[in-house]
């Protein structure tokens, strides 16, 4: 694995590199301080991970996100910030972030969110979890019940749209398995195949896709 760990504060960024081997012992790890030279690490190589701040001398972090996503499809970006507030969080999950974490959790527990990128599962620190859910759960009350919701172009299976929903309201793979039933690794392949066909690749846009598909007015069974 091959991991970007983009931070400018030299202290911090050591700290993160001691949290990322610990979690990810035979990792490669590629740092940078600025904007500017993260966008010239992507040029010219290819990475798995990237944990990425937000507030950086020469501008923010969402600008690395988005252009990993661009050019790196297949890696995955983590936000690693003090920043809680929606002004932050919503860029960067628009922006293709696949989780964010807070800076002030202890690093038991950020070393805990870190492992779940290797169940497929996206590290959301608690707090934006509930962000997130709420932000999602307050559009589908705020929309008009006679709106019917635009269809993907391809449809998905009633299985497809009971994971979606959990997935959306923040469940983990396990606790969707046991609600319906099924294994860890079968809810896994059924959320690739959802977010394969929704061409998606967060929870974030997972959530915005079920509010879309007006899901959130079901009650999960």
């Amino acid at each position: 694995m091959h991991i970007l760990l983009l931070e400018d504060l030299p202290e911090i960024r050591l700290w993160l590199k001691t949290l990322v081997m610990q979690v990810f012992p035979s990792a490669r790890v590629s740092e940078s301080a600025r904007v500017h030279d993260a966008l010239e690490q992507i040029t010219a190589l290819r990475f798995d991970l990237a944990l990425i701040d937000l507030g950086l001398p020469d501008g923010s972090g969402v600008e690395v996100v988005a252009a990993l996503r661009e050019s790196q499809p297949e890696a995955q970006s983590v936000v690693v910030t003090i920043h809680d507030d929606d002004d932050h969080l919503f860029p960067a999950l628009q922006a293709g972030a696949f989780g964010y974490l807070l800076k002030e959790q202890p690093k038991d527990q950020l070393a805990e969110q870190l492992q779940r990128i290797t169940q497929g599962e996206p590290p959301l620190s608690p707090s934006i979890a509930r962000r997130v859910i709420a932000y999602f759960a307050s559009q589908a009350r705020t929309q008009p019940a006679e709106t019917e919701p635009l269809l993907p172009t391809v449809q998905l299976t009633e299985r497809e749209n009971e994971v979606l929903l959990r997935v959306a309201k923040g469940f983990t793979l396990p606790e969707i398995g046991v609600q319906l039933g099924l294994s860890r690794h079968t809810i896994a392949d059924y959320v690739k195949q959802i977010y394969r066909k929704l061409n998606v690749s967060s929870r974030a846009e997972a959530a915005l896709e079920a509010q879309r598909l007006g899901l959130f007015r079901r009650t999960p069974r």
